[in-house]
């Protein structure tokens, strides 16, 4: 078993056909045709199968892909890391960003790191807590911002922000920052909520629980941006933190307050892996994404957030 061995079977997975494979490795079909031979017969089993969808892995040659890709990944990352650069951070990076901060994170971070860190390759992933979360525990993220959740066997949880969850309504429902609404009234409404299963509705479905009501549930979805769009339409309220529908309010096109009775909060914690090198480049994020968040909360561009422990002693 070799790399090219190892590229060809990716690229063979990802393209769907030997033939845009060969293209995309600059090699004939017949030379990515014997790799994929050669390994399969090394390896006992049949990796793809033809069909009228083109070349389908089997679940041999899924496994396979999957651990031949990670195998490429930390080989490229090795490269990156010790490139001949005196002084200077190397290597590559993949952050995991909650889809509600992405738009007060994601230009910010990637500004710095450009600036004060050439050399890093950073790569940004946008998801809910519970896909970031498999994604790390998988070697897929360097680290990433989740919801409600301490240290385990598998990662290190740093707490960074905790921050108060609104009450989102169409702008005509003219609700106001300065005017909290009971959780009570709010979930009274035909609610637009996030899925089952998702970190978010786990918040809400427990202050739910708390104050002992009901939700007059009308859409579930895995996408915060319809959460709003059906809102905005006249759907329904919904339940978001405020760093997620600031820029809304802001223009208009939605109306927010904080829920009270119960106040509802979600934490937000800075996972990393416990097991494995944290390399130079990986520390070198990890402080330009906690400089973002304090800086966000300290110029109140983050709604009704908190600094937590660490994050409060260092500013």
């Amino acid at each position: 078993m070799d790399l090219k061995q190892l590229r060809a079977l990716v690229t063979v997975a990802e393209a769907g056909s030997v033939t845009r494979a060969a293209e995309l490795l600059h090699l004939v079909q017949p030379a990515v045709t014997r790799q994929i031979r050669t390994l399969e017969q090394e390896l006992g089993v049949i990796l793809f199968e033809r069909t009228r969808q083109g070349m389908q892995p089997t679940a041999a040659g899924t496994t396979m892909v999957e651990r031949a890709r990670r195998a490429l990944n930390e080989l490229e990352r090795a490269r990156a890391e010790i490139r001949p650069a005196a002084g200077v951070v190397t290597g590559i990076v993949t952050v995991g960003l909650l889809d509600s901060a992405t738009g007060l994170l994601a230009e910010p971070l990637a500004s710095a790191v450009l600036r004060d860190h050439p050399g890093i390759d950073l790569r940004l992933l946008t998801a809910y807590s519970g896909h970031l979360q498999q994604w790390l525990d998988d070697g897929d993220l360097d680290l990433t911002l989740l919801y409600n959740l301490a240290s385990t066997p598998s990662l290190n949880a740093e707490p960074l922000v905790r921050e108060r969850l609104w009450a989102v309504a169409p702008a005509s429902a003219g609700l106001r920052a300065d005017r909290p609404v009971p959780l009570r009234e709010a979930v009274a409404h035909p609610l637009v909520v996030p899925a089952s299963g998702h970190g978010l509705r786990s918040v809400i479905d427990a202050a739910a629980t708390q104050a002992r009501v009901e939700m007059n549930l009308v859409v579930q979805t895995n996408s915060m941006h319809v959460q709003k769009q059906l809102v905005r339409a006249g759907h329904g309220w919904t339940i978001l933190p405020g760093v997620g529908i600031a820029q809304d309010v802001a223009d208009g096109s939605l109306s927010a307050a904080p829920l009270c009775d119960p106040e509802v909060w979600r934490s937000i914690v800075l996972g990393t892996p416990r097991a494995g090198r944290v390399s130079p480049a990986t520390r070198a994020v990890a402080s330009e994404l906690t400089d973002r968040i304090r800086s966000a909360v300290r110029e109140g561009r983050w709604p009704s957030a908190e600094l937590q422990d660490r994050a409060v002693k260092d500013t």
